[in-house]
């Protein structure tokens, strides 16, 4: 790790770091992280892995023998109001686990993970997957969850971690088979600011495939990032965000191109697709998402954003090389939405609680720095 992503990883883990007994070292660079705001992530996911209802489904019903409960047609990742939160959900607890396995929250997130992920209920859930007219299932933001989650599971020095991984693995299998069929056939990327967006979907996939040695899928990524992105320019900042939004097209993208591009390179890129980067340290280029209304479902979604973007400015600002001008003003926009993004992170209305943590995870941990770049 050089100098500086050691450096920026500190930065990025800041406000929640303590010293002394009680704290948790992160794998990656020497910040400590708070173990009370560890537990109170990991109690939102802990509320809602086995909470049922309320349920969100997309499903294709062939006949009435196809109208079962969530429980019934996914048994692992049928809670946190749709099966994508619920991956995450599980991929939260693994992950804090991972990074804090003496805190006292760590015993019975280990007794939900063991619970969901049996032998049993992964042939039931790979057969759902794999099943007639569900090709597009989740595909790109789930599958990209899930992949991650296995990627957690399989870097974690655990024997449980370890076993879980081998459950999954038929899941595991049906995600990337169903991104290898989906990419040669997709012509265009989806520049949207929700589910559908392919940025968010490529990058974190492409994550697990550089990682578990895929090179088929690794490549595939590769070349279609390039293809779909390599000459884009003037991205336009100021239509974002939309009222939905809980990835910025923008920014998520130039997060996926950090990734297949070299420092020089990228950096060379970033200057034609997002001239708007200021060189001065300012942070009001843009401006976090607002919600007037936290109980509603889709105007909530703009507290992700808020989280999001600060991953992706913090991942872009890592990748220029050492010095660049740009820099401080992407850190001074990433602490803006940091601070927007994780205040909004509460049990206090059920439309956010189940699903914002994982993303304030992602961020907090410095997980976006992890990503496997090209030299």
């Amino acid at each position: 790790m050089t100098g500086f992503r050691k450096w920026l990883l500190v930065w990025a883990l800041g406000g929640f770091m303590v010293a002394g007994a009680g704290a948790a070292k992160a794998e990656e660079g020497d910040a400590m992280l708070d173990v009370s705001q560890a537990e109170r992530f990991a109690r939102l996911a802990l509320d809602c892995v086995h909470r049922e209802y309320p349920n969100k489904i997309a499903h294709v019903l062939h006949s009435d023998a196809d109208a079962l409960p969530p429980s019934q047609l996914t048994p692992i990742f049928y809670g946190c109001y749709d099966w994508h939160s619920a991956v995450h959900g599980h991929w939260l607890l693994v992950r804090l686990m991972r990074l804090y396995p003496d805190a006292p929250i760590a015993a019975e997130a280990r007794a939900a993970l063991e619970r969901n992920f049996t032998d049993d209920a992964a042939a039931v859930e790979a057969a759902y997957m794999a099943g007639e007219g569900r090709a597009s299932f989740e595909r790109p933001y789930g599958l990209a969850w899930l992949l991650q989650l296995t990627a957690e599971l399989r870097a974690f020095d655990d024997a449980d971690a370890q076993r879980w991984a081998e459950t999954l693995r038929p899941l595991e299998e049906v995600a990337v088979r169903r991104y290898l069929e989906w990419l040669p056939n997709l012509v265009y990327p989806v520049r949207s600011g929700t589910h559908n967006q392919t940025a968010f979907g490529f990058a974190l996939a492409l994550d697990w495939a550089r990682q578990t040695g895929h090179g088929e899928l690794e490549a595939l990524l590769v070349e279609k990032t390039r293809e779909f992105h390599l000459a884009d320019v003037n991205c336009p900042l100021a239509y974002e965000p939309s009222g939905e939004d809980f990835l910025s097209p923008c920014l998520m993208q130039a997060d996926l191109m950090r990734r297949v591009m070299g420092r020089s390179e990228f950096s060379d890129w970033l200057a034609a697709f997002m001239p708007q980067i200021p060189d001065d340290g300012s942070a009001d280029w843009i401006r976090p998402g607002v919600v007037l209304d936290p109980t509603d479902g889709k105007l909530v979604h703009l507290d992700g954003f808020n989280l999001s973007r600060a991953w992706n400015l913090e991942a872009i600002a890592a990748r220029l090389p050492e010095g660049e001008a740009r820099i401080a003003s992407l850190l001074a926009s990433a602490a803006e939405h940091r601070e927007a993004g994780v205040a909004s992170v509460s049990d206090e209305h059920y439309e956010g609680s189940h699903w914002l943590a994982s993303f304030a995870t992602y961020l907090v941990t410095g997980k976006a720095l992890e990503a496997i770049l090209p030299e």
